[in-house]
């Protein structure tokens, strides 16, 4: 089982042994202020190095440092006050009063804890502070409540008067902390966690109330145990700064988690021990002060929640009025959209589909629902789908483009735009998201504007940027032909260009048709071909010339008539990547082919015609 960080730190071990042993120690020893004033003064140092180091923290924000920095002066504030006041013990052991140097320096730095509180950011806006408010506002009143009945069970007879209102003061600031500490809390922006905030809180409020509670309840619990009641929760709030200064690293992920769902069930705990402590005052069976108090508190909490409950049904109210809204909306939206949305599981299978389904696939939304989608997709676009779940695990939450083609209810498959986002993290959506726009027709288009790029209009062959790339792309050796037609300038002058582009079709369909997978025939301009026979040898690449010679003379029925032209091929053979002198090889190797040609024929064909060239 993993260990909870920070719960075998040895500081932290100290304070809870010393919290612990404290007990049995005054209980046997007695009144020892002296001893309890150099404990208490010990605490106040410990507390104000804790809150020096979360102050120089780098991780803390600026508003947190600001925070922290005031609670340094304070508790040092409170160290000097304390300090004093332990000196005075130890010069008069039978002292019983507290100095007014202790109580003002006390009090000025909770004062100033107080403001730093106060000025803190709370985060959230409008309503939602309005209920931070009032949840502060009624734990406050709760807490004052109790205050008033079990002070004033405190016979308080026997202190001087600066005493009184030393501790009055005491009380009322140390109220105010109690406050800051639960606006702090309950706003989800305080600069500690919330598991240090409530160990200190009940620190600070213990301060406030243990005294005087104990005293209500247990009667005079004597020397030893008045002590006791006075430092075990200035050990809280030791504890409480040492829990936040071994979870500084939390902070900023716990506000993360808080943000947002910063409800409480303290306003209500608050309400049921007011109820409680009411319900004991009246068991007395005398109304005096303390029980109209009580009953003035109970009245005012309750006043509270009921105001802080109106808030907040107007919130739901106003909530729910806007969520039909948008709901309403979002069915318009949707309805009318020409964009479909499906949400599929990881097996494929859709889980919705919007009513778009109709124009785009020529289905119901309703026949889709429980079908696979991957039984739409088109079989090549397979990988492409396998490739998606991959690229939407990597990125959780992240929209992905992709284009793959969706079977049509008419039989025919639609290229779509597709945008798919992965939402299975959120449980309203358990799944993947589609996002799908039509886009068979921007397909074709771009198909044919890819095809006009690289092929040639009039045959339809490959073209020289085709070529070229495929010439680079090579990695095996490879042979190139390259062809120009003889006696094709004839035919144009004689027959028309018409005719002449005719004679290339044609040409480019013989070229076609000798041609095995992976080679590529190409119209380079006019009437000169090239041919790239990857992965074939210079002897295999002249038997092939041979046969396309033989092929492109053979007669040709065109408008009517019978033309005939002749081929002169050039043949080279290199390794991949030496495109540019490929070319250059045959292009040499195919005007030698010429010439020797010109040579054997001295005299031109009658009629226009060309007699085949030899190879």
């Amino acid at each position: 089982m993993p260990k909870r960080p920070g719960i075998f730190d040895p500081v932290l071990l100290a304070l809870l042994a010393l919290t612990v042993l404290m007990v049995p120690w005054f209980l046997y020893r007695g009144d020892e202020r002296a001893h309890s004033w150099v404990v208490q003064t010990g605490l106040d140092v410990v507390n104000t190095y804790f809150a020096f180091r979360m102050a120089a923290h780098p991780e803390m924000t600026a508003a947190g440092r600001r925070f922290w920095r005031a609670v340094v002066i304070a508790f040092g504030a409170c160290a000097l006050g304390d300090g004093y006041q332990t000196a005075l013990h130890f010069a008069d052991p039978a002292m019983t009063t507290i100095s007014t140097v202790q109580t003002v320096l006390v009090l000025t730095g909770m004062t100033i804890v107080v403001g730093a509180m106060l000025r803190h950011p709370l985060g959230g806006a409008g309503r939602q502070r309005l209920r931070l408010w009032f949840d502060a506002t009624t734990v406050l009143t709760g807490v004052a409540v109790f205050l008033w009945y079990y002070v004033l069970a405190v016979d308080l007879s026997g202190r001087q008067a600066a005493d009184r209102w030393g501790a009055a003061a005491t009380t009322i600031v140390m109220l105010l902390i109690t406050f800051g500490l639960l606006k702090l809390i309950l706003s989800g922006t305080a600069p500690f966690t919330r598991s240090a905030g409530v160990t200190a809180g009940l620190g600070v409020v213990g301060t406030a109330l243990a005294a005087p509670v104990t005293t209500g309840l247990l009667g005079d619990p004597g020397p030893g145990g008045t002590i006791i009641v006075q430092l075990v929760p200035c050990a809280l709030v030791a504890i409480g700064l040492r829990l936040q200064q071994l979870r500084l690293g939390r902070l900023a992920a716990e506000a993360r988690t808080t943000a947002g769902t910063r409800s409480s069930r303290l306003p209500y705990l608050a309400v049921i021990a007011t109820q409680i402590l009411l319900v004991h005052s009246l068991h007395e069976g005398r109304v005096d002060p303390r029980v109209w108090g009580v009953a003035i508190g109970a009245v005012v909490i309750t006043a509270l929640v009921l105001g802080r409950q109106v808030a907040a049904l107007r919130d739901n109210e106003r909530l729910l009025t806007e969520l039909d809204g948008q709901a309403e909306r979002f069915r318009a939206l949707v309805q009318n959209t020409s964009d479909l949305t499906l949400v599929v599981d990881y097996g494929g299978n859709i889980s919705y589909a919007s009513p778009a389904a109709f124009r785009v696939l020529g289905l119901p939304d309703e026949q889709l629902v429980g079908t696979s989608l991957y039984d739409r997709t088109h079989p090549a676009d397979h990988a492409t789908v396998a490739d998606l779940a991959q690229r939407l695990s990597a990125g959780p939450g992240t929209g992905i483009n992709t284009q793959v083609r969706w079977a049509h209810a008419d039989g025919t498959y639609r290229w779509l735009d597709v945008i798919c986002t992965d939402l299975g993290h959120n449980p309203n959506v358990a799944g993947v998201v589609l996002n799908a726009r039509d886009a068979t027709e921007a397909r074709a288009l771009h198909d044919e504007l890819q095809r006009q790029a690289t092929h040639d209009a009039l045959t339809g062959l490959a073209n020289r940027v085709l070529l070229q790339r495929r010439l680079e792309a090579a990695h095996e050796p490879v042979s190139m032909l390259l062809l120009d037609l003889d006696g094709f300038k004839e035919i144009n002058d004689r027959h028309g260009h018409h005719t002449g582009d005719l004679v290339l079709q044609e040409v480019a369909r013989r070229l076609t048709g000798l041609l095995g997978t992976g080679e590529l025939a190409a119209r380079l301009g006019g009437d000169e071909f090239a041919v790239l026979l990857p992965g074939t040898g210079a002897t295999a690449a002249g038997r092939l010339a041979e046969r396309i010679v033989s092929a492109v003379a053979e007669p040709m029925p065109i408008g009517g008539g019978v033309l005939t032209v002749g081929a002169s091929v050039g043949v080279a053979a290199g390794a991949p990547g030496d495109g540019d002198g490929l070319m250059r090889q045959a292009d040499a190797a195919m005007y030698r082919r010429k010439r020797e040609r010109k040579q054997r024929h001295a005299r031109p064909v009658a009629q226009g015609a060309v007699q085949p060239a030899g190879t």
